[in-house]
């Protein structure tokens, strides 16, 4: 059975993998190494910006699942790196990852979750919907191997208890 559990700073390599391995399902969307420095120690990196980095991890302990949260200040808080291998899509694997970041963030007072994505992932959009995040109306652009464009999203907790 796959189980949730908190990263370590050696799960780096599978996280890229992971990332490498979602961004290959999307036309004009490499994964360069050099622009995730984060991922050189991601269990540090996440709690040291007061949030955490949890995976999903298959039952011979791979990494096929990816979901971090840090602090901005305020009752803020940021997702990244919000990631499942295709395999594990569509049987709750995602709700559970998120539940234990959002859990994570009430404990710490959050008032209000914002991410950033990818304007092609569109079954990312429908996740945060579905969860009552709103878009908001601003895209930046990203001067990266990507070039991608993100949508902003938000959930006010507040509005959503």
């Amino acid at each position: 059975m796959p189980e949730i559990r908190p990263a370590r700073d050696a799960d780096g390599p599978a996280v890229a993998a992971l990332i490498a391995g979602v961004f290959a399902e999307y036309e004009g969307c490499p994964f360069v190494a050099a622009e995730f420095p984060e991922l050189v120690a991601p269990a540090t990196h996440y709690a040291g910006r007061g949030g955490g980095l949890w995976v999903l991890a298959d039952d011979e302990g791979s990494v096929v699942g990816s979901f971090a949260l840090s602090a901005v200040g305020g009752g803020r808080y940021e997702l990244h790196k919000v990631y499942l291998a295709a395999a594990f899509r569509g049987a709750g694997w995602a709700r559970r990852l998120y539940d234990t970041a959002l859990a994570t963030a009430r404990a710490g007072g959050a008032r209000r979750l914002r991410l950033w994505t990818d304007t092609r992932f569109h079954d990312g959009h429908r996740f945060y919907e579905r969860h009552g995040f709103r878009r908001v109306p601003v895209v930046r652009y990203l001067a990266d191997a990507t070039e991608a464009w993100e949508y902003a999203y938000v959930l006010d907790l507040a509005e959503a208890a």
